[in-house]
């Protein structure tokens, strides 16, 4: 009897207010993100050349159907976001899992260009984006101060196993096919995100906690800030810095992503060299994340925007001139550097700048032209390849987009906090 008393007033601590909880938060939305994977480019990339085979469609054809189906799946995210801020993302995340796994199961069904339109436009909504979004505004909700260093390891945990999934999808592919292997993919969806969603926590407030799990008395000097709404976010400059990074960033590395074994093929690299290319990106793609979640709230947002389009285009560049060796291993360097920092930077500065009242609607827009973004970038390095026979033209055009978002990142400054009346009457 001690013992189960023991156990229970231990349970009970671990969920009060003397055991701060968002720790446990940033262990499960590492889980769902990392569940998002059959959703995700890097997923979908080990049924592509199976499915164009047993489909009977051209590389151009499935890049046109990722782009409308994941430009369709974008529209939604908005009214997504709009339902994490009113019902929680405990909710939620519980419906989207439920939706996830259904979209995928329709997957192993799809039989021409339309089926295969309308799967991808279920598995890129509800996996890529609506999962992600979820998972990344609840442990954001969490924290405050110490918001960039959760996000990062959050972030970082997820990518991290993440980057077993295509390893482990090929595997299932090879045994039982790629229809039969979305249907298992389903199945370890459901196992996974339903449970995790019912482990989630709206916000510290529901079990008489803080952000950061600090004590009352810490903050109660800290006057209340005002939260923007979606709209007024939509007019600050900063919103749309941030939404061009991120949308740059998911564009041009989701098509690098989505081709690379083609393209880095074309630079002279085996089908084994240029698939393991992945473990450089992933690598650093980790530390770069990690990393910018201890910096994102000690140095100003320019540097990391600055940083991060820097890299995206020296990948760019990397991609026309690597041969095999080291100059390839830089290309994966510069690739995951580059989507590392800029997923933790928004994830974390995007509370920091204006308020969690709104969050999920403010995000759920920015989700939307990432999500859309991605779209366009295998079909662009699609449609360049099959026009000029190389992927080196329509890179070259491309660069120039990541190097001005880091010339604009320089002139624009930071949103101004706004406190309640109350506060500014009595400080």
């Amino acid at each position: 009897m001690s013992v189960t008393l023991r156990r229970r007033r231990m349970a009970s601590a671990a969920l009060g207010p003397d055991g701060f909880y968002g720790w446990r938060i940033v262990g499960l939305t590492a889980l769902l993100t990392a569940m998002t994977a059959p959703g995700q480019t890097v997923g979908v990339s080990v049924f592509v050349d199976p499915m164009i085979q047993a489909l009977e469609l051209s590389r151009s054809q499935m890049s046109l159907a990722y782009l409308v189906g994941t430009l369709a799946g974008a529209i939604s995210l908005p009214a997504i976001g709009t339902r994490i801020d009113r019902h929680g993302v405990r909710r939620t995340t519980i419906a989207i899992g439920l939706g996830f796994g259904a979209a995928l199961v329709a997957m192993s069904g799809v039989a021409g260009f339309v089926t295969l339109l309308l799967g991808f436009l279920g598995i890129r909504m509800l996996g890529q984006g609506a999962l992600s979004l979820t998972a990344s505004t609840s442990v954001a909700l969490w924290f405050d101060r110490r918001r960039g260093t959760a996000v990062g390891l959050s972030s970082a945990g997820g990518q991290a196993l993440m980057s077993l999934a295509p390893l482990a999808l090929a595997a299932v592919v090879s045994l039982v096919g790629w229809r039969s292997a979305w249907v298992v993919a389903a199945a370890a969806v459901w196992i996974t995100v339903l449970p995790l969603g019912w482990l989630l926590r709206d916000a510290p407030a529901a079990l008489g906690q803080r952000p950061d799990g600090v004590a009352a008395r810490t903050v109660a000097h800290r006057p209340p800030r005002v939260s923007w709404t979606r709209a007024e976010a939509a007019r600050s400059p900063m919103f749309w810095l941030i939404a061009a990074a991120v949308t740059a960033s998911g564009m041009i590395g989701t098509g690098l992503a989505f081709h690379q074994i083609s393209l880095l093929g074309e630079r002279g690299l085996s089908v084994t060299e240029a698939a393991a290319n992945f473990v450089p990106q992933t690598l650093t793609g980790l530390g770069a994340t990690v990393l910018t979640g201890v910096l994102v709230d000690r140095i100003r947002p320019r540097f990391i925007v600055g940083g991060a389009m820097a890299c995206l285009a020296a990948a760019m560049v990397l991609a026309q001139t690597a041969t095999p060796g080291l100059s390839a291993v830089a290309f994966g360097v510069a690739v995951g550097a580059s989507g590392g920092s800029i997923r933790a930077f928004e994830t974390a500065v995007m509370p920091r700048f204006y308020g969690v009242g709104s969050i999920g609607a403010i995000r759920g827009l920015l989700f939307a032209l990432n999500v859309g973004a991605t779209a366009f970038g295998p079909l662009a390095l699609a449609v360049g390849y099959d026009v000029a026979g190389s992927y080196a033209p329509i890179l070259s055009l491309l660069v120039p987009i990541p190097l001005l978002i880091a010339v604009a990142a320089l002139f624009v400054s930071e949103p101004v906090h706004r406190m309640t009346s109350e506060a500014s009457t009595t400080g």
